[in-house]
């Protein structure tokens, strides 16, 4: 009986193996500095994705994950939160508040940018990066307070200007005609800096040789901006709009549930705060994961679409 030959490496793939062994060697000092990165990621990113489970169980803290029983219908979390009277709701206030960040919040940091990029006084550049860039750090419950001391109704600075002027005191913190506007406006305030960092970044990495050539050719500034300038971050700017369009059922539950009270649910309650009500804070485990599995799919899937639409411009993230 003819016994099976064992595969022997060939020859090439030797070569390729001790050549990949030996890179990995010279590199050895910038693969030591991705090792945190990367252990991270794996504790707190890929081995939670075990926890998914729950969403098809009657999760129970006392039998763990592995013992509680299966839920039947295996998709009874799902369709309780899909028939909650809430849903639509929840899902209309979720979209559009991500979808005004998005569009909204997507320019400033851009005109930021190029301001400070053509700005020729260093202190005065360095003055103004820093001052919008420290929002950044602020926590929401500091940004309340500022908030609460501009637009309070009964002792708010710009009410105050209001009586001023003869006209009436107007409920901004609790008027759902403004209560989204405060959101979009907050957060562009809060991230203008720090996302002006990063285009800056790239435009710091323009060929200098394009603007010395568009000057020779008598290109005002503006003509470079728009001919150099912005082609050159246009595939920074794609990149952040893709990984800001895979957080849009998101749209930000810490600021909200901050900022947000009883009279302007209609307009601000979305899928993470109402999660948080009905799931968390009831312990319901398996409702919560069951709703955080469809925000990461419908995420998924929009990051795939708009790759793919990207690539087509020859911009894609990968």
């Amino acid at each position: 009986m003819n016994q099976p030959i064992a595969a022997n490496p060939s020859p090439r793939f030797k070569v390729k193996k001790a050549i990949l062994l030996r890179r990995i060697w010279q590199l050895k000092a910038l693969y030591f500095m991705l090792l945190p990165g990367v252990i991270y990621y794996l504790i707190f990113k890929y081995l939670p994705m075990y926890g998914v489970i729950i969403a098809f169980k009657d999760f129970s803290i006392v039998d763990g994950i592995v013992k509680s029983p299966w839920a039947d219908p295996w998709n009874k979390h799902f369709l309780t939160f899909f028939e909650s009277p809430y849903f639509y709701q929840l899902l209309r206030n979720t979209i559009l508040i991500s979808v005004y960040k998005l569009i909204f919040g997507i320019f400033p940091p851009i005109i930021m940018a190029l301001l400070l990029n053509e700005c020729r006084v260093r202190w005065f550049r360095s003055l103004v990066q820093t001052l919008t860039y420290m929002p950044h750090f602020l926590s929401w419950v500091i940004i309340y307070g500022i908030l609460i001391a501009l637009l309070s109704q009964s002792s708010g600075l710009i009410n105050h200007w209001i009586k001023l002027l003869g006209g009436e005191a107007i409920p901004f913190m609790t008027s759902t005609a403004y209560f989204r506007s405060i959101l979009v406006g907050s957060e562009i305030w809060q991230n203008l800096g720090w996302g002006a960092i990063i285009y800056l970044a790239a435009m710091s990495g323009i060929d200098p040789t394009l603007y010395e050539a568009a000057r020779v050719d008598g290109a005002s500034r503006l003509r470079m901006i728009w001919h150099i300038t912005l082609p050159g971050i246009r595939s920074v700017i794609v990149m952040l709009f893709i990984l800001n369009l895979g957080h849009i059922l998101d749209a930000g539950f810490g600021q909200i549930y901050i900022l947000y009270n009883l009279q302007v649910y209609p307009v601000a309650d979305i899928i993470d705060t109402w999660v948080f009500r009905t799931g968390l804070l009831q312990l319901n485990f398996s409702l919560a994961s069951a709703v955080g599995l469809f925000k990461s799919a419908i995420g998924l899937v929009l990051v795939l679409l708009s790759n793919k639409i990207a690539r087509r411009w020859g911009e894609g993230i990968w």
